[in-house]
């Protein structure tokens, strides 16, 4: 399959609005779920039909809670999807709602599946109608379903510890790790956030730094001569605000096998990374 154009000038609004939406799932996860390191707790994932939060216990002693209930974006009913394992289940159409009204519908929802959950309200408070442009939401679904196919055979042909491929809310993407190994000299080993040396390999939508859809590769920390290696045609090292190596989505557009070019950004970066910290 083909990767749609993405330009994020086409569908910035709407964007945006899927993207509080998606926050308030990653809020609602990092309320119930256990901590886990690396912040894996706030993080949603790529399923058969969008986003989901997995399984999310409930209970007094959430460890132990025989209650569960699962929150999804279908970008394709284009619905929010409540699932409790007490086989209850709600939904909420994708209309761009202003983020107040998706707010307030899916809390109530969660009360009528006896889940109360304590957020900050006022992060949500926003009553400015949003966008909601079902191709647009379409399109991105199609172009992100094959990067999470492409990351997750990535992540499978590595050797070592690596993190799931997850979707962060706060910067609406889509990302996962790899560590070396070792640990970061003069950091305390017990850190579980910054003790291991690592790699983050991640594709955005784009932000105020590079203002359309991107594919990213940092490290931490950045070896030596890392900076300024051999690339992939169309790729380039980036330097503003953060250091690391970018490959602009619209390079996969054009291509005859975009899969494949992807699959060569990512692993001839993570070789000469690997191939540095050691």
């Amino acid at each position: 399959m083909s990767f749609p154009p993405l330009s994020l000038a086409d569908w910035r609004p709407t964007r945006d609005t899927v993207q509080g939406y998606s926050k308030l799932l990653g809020k609602i996860r990092r309320a119930l779920t256990p901590y886990q390191p690396h912040w894996y707790h706030v993080s949603l994932h790529v399923n058969d039909t969008g986003l989901t939060t997995t399984d999310i216990p409930y209970g007094e002693d959430s460890f132990y809670a025989d209650h569960s209930f699962a929150m999804a974006l279908d970008f394709t009913a284009h619905k929010l999807n409540i699932n409790s394992s007490r086989r209850l289940q709600l939904e909420v159409p994708l209309t761009g709602q202003p983020l107040a009204a998706f707010y307030g519908a899916v809390m109530d929802g969660l009360q009528t599946l006896g889940v109360t959950v304590e957020l900050d309200e006022a992060m949500f408070a926003d009553e400015t109608p949003g966008t909601y442009d079902a191709a647009a939401i379409t399109a991105y679904w199609q172009a992100l379903k094959q990067i999470n196919e492409v990351l997750l055979q990535f992540k499978a042909g590595l050797a070592g510890e690596t993190g799931p491929v997850q979707f962060w809310p706060h910067h609406f993407d889509l990302a996962m790790l790899w560590f070396s190994g070792r640990k970061v000299p003069g950091v305390d080993p017990n850190d579980r956030e910054y003790a291991d040396e690592q790699m983050n390999f991640g594709f955005s939508t784009g932000d105020a730094g590079i203002p359309d859809g991107y594919f990213y590769i940092t490290a931490y920390p950045i070896p030596d001569r890392f900076i300024g290696s051999m690339l992939v045609e169309g790729a380039h090292w980036h330097s503003e605000g953060w250091q690391g190596a970018v490959m602009p989505y619209s390079e996969l557009v054009e291509v005859s096998d975009p899969k494949q070019k992807l699959r060569n950004f990512c692993h001839l970066v993570q070789a000469r990374g690997a191939s540095l910290m050691q």
